[in-house]
């Protein structure tokens, strides 16, 4: 699915199989990990007024989510699980009272031990995701072509493209987020490899048949 893709059902397939994509990735601890990012943690960020804020037990979960869904990179999980509560309590509060200047707010993150430009905005999009999506390899692929450059600039052009095409989807009547985007895209580009995948097995084993 491309970002140039307007029909509406689509999207929304895309977004309604998510769970399910989730589940088909077979990775131990995905889903608690992803019901934990999706559906706890905004809340227990949106609780803590007047300042919200995240822990580093959040923080370190929320890596854990990230590296499950992506790439495994077990040192960024050793940094963040290491750094002082106070420490990521006050970044995170800067970073939140900066939205909805997106540029900024990642800044304020970004002073913490290995978290980078993606890690900051899974955190973003935890408390605002109707401002700032998880900068995901999938999406990024299908929003700017490539997902090699993890910088706040091309984090930026990102953030444009998915709000750009939030504000289109919702305009036929259903609400979508940037965050919804990211996830749309995600589970299309997880749904394609599943049955590229499938349909390499099903060639094999012709193959093998034939012999």
């Amino acid at each position: 699915m491309e970002l140039k893709v307007s029909d509406v059902n689509q999207w929304k397939v895309a977004l309604s199989a998510y769970d399910s994509r989730i589940q088909s990735l077979n990775k131990p601890d995905l889903a608690s990990l992803d019901h934990f990012y999706t559906k706890q943690l905004p809340s227990i960020i949106h609780k803590r007024n007047p300042n919200p804020y995240i822990t580093t037990p959040e923080l370190s979960n929320l890596m854990k989510w990230k590296l499950t869904r992506g790439k495994w990179r077990p040192r960024l999980l050793d940094f963040v699980s290491s750094i002082d509560e106070e420490t990521v309590k006050a970044a995170s509060e800067k970073a939140f009272k900066a939205l909805p200047e997106v540029s900024k707010a990642v800044s304020e993150l970004t002073v913490l031990k290995g978290v980078g430009p993606a890690t900051a905005s899974a955190v973003l999009a935890a408390y605002a995701p109707d401002v700032a999506p998880f900068m995901s390899d999938e999406a990024m692929v299908a929003a700017l072509g490539n997902s090699k450059d993890y910088t706040l600039k091309q984090y930026l052009l990102f953030v444009d493209k998915l709000q750009d095409k939030a504000k289109e989807l919702s305009a036929e009547g259903d609400v979508f987020t940037p965050s919804d985007v990211e996830r749309a895209l995600w589970s299309s580009a997880i749904g394609a490899k599943v049955e590229e995948s499938s349909n390499t097995d099903t060639k094999s084993s012709k193959k093998k048949r034939k012999r």
